[in-house]
């Protein structure tokens, strides 16, 4: 925008604002349950712009008006527990972000791909989900570009170490300086989360509601992490969504700057 004038650069952010939002109407038209939770915008996230978020991990994280929250899961895909959760998100028209494990997404690519045609957004999450903290650097980067070369594959047919979805998390939150380095030079962005509701370890699923509505109330907005191979999650979630809906939070959706939404791909 160097040698734009003022009035061009105000009409192209009113472009990209006008674009945005007609993101959000046409899917708050695609949504069958008028009293639905929904997806209540669409955030761009830029990796050269926004390199690593989470307050869990890291100073910043993406930004987020009070009362907002982004869903993300881990460890996926998992069949017997996914079709619960992606019921669950459809019922209330929510779009989610999976980062996924390459060994899984290989092993069951078409739910890979049903993932992606719901609008949910597809990210990273190494291939057996090592703790790349403890591998040399040329092997944890070696089981990230497995990984994501498996969904890569799986949504795409085709094997690609660069992803078309920039979005990686490590296992167990445990980086290093040289690998983040490396991923930012790379242009994929570092997913931290601000909260969790600790569902690795085991609890009924009305324990783990109860212990994720009381951190969001102290947080107010954030990234949250969850887990969708547990089945206490699966459960849990169309409460936690019903929760959402009636104390006013709104889910924010992420995608990479140049995505397509759910209705382009079915172009």
């Amino acid at each position: 925008m160097r040698n734009m004038s003022k009035r061009q650069i105000i009409s192209a952010i009113a472009l990209i604002a006008a674009s945005l939002v007609g993101i959000a109407r046409a899917q708050a038209a695609d949504c069958q349950n008028k009293n639905a939770l929904g997806t209540s915008r669409v955030l761009v996230v830029d990796p050269a712009k926004t390199p690593r978020v989470g307050t869990k991990s890291f100073p910043q994280t993406l930004p987020l008006e009070d009362h907002e929250v982004v869903l993300t899961f881990d460890d996926g895909p998992w069949p017997a527990t996914d079709q619960k959760v992606l019921a669950a998100l459809s019922a209330e028209c929510v779009r989610a972000t999976f980062f996924l494990i390459g060994r899984s997404a290989s092993e069951h690519p078409e739910l890979v791909r049903k993932m992606a045609s719901l609008g949910h957004t597809i990210a990273h999450h190494t291939w057996v989900h090592p703790n790349l903290k403890y591998l040399s650097p040329e092997k944890a980067e070696a089981d990230i570009d497995r990984g994501i070369a498996a969904v890569e594959t799986a949504l795409h047919g085709a094997a690609n170490t660069t992803p078309s979805t920039p979005f990686f998390r490590f296992p167990y939150f445990d980086s290093t300086p040289q690998l983040l380095e490396r991923l930012e030079k790379r242009g994929i962005a570092v997913f931290g989360a601000d909260f969790w509701a600790s569902d690795w370890n085991k609890m009924t699923p009305e324990q783990e509601l109860k212990l994720l509505t009381e951190r969001l109330e102290i947080a107010r907005k954030g990234i949250i992490l969850l887990h969708d191979p547990k089945a206490q999650t699966a459960a849990m979630l169309p409460a936690f969504l019903r929760y959402l809906r009636e104390h006013n939070f709104r889910v924010v959706h992420i995608v990479p700057v140049g995505a397509k939404t759910a209705s382009d791909r079915t172009r």
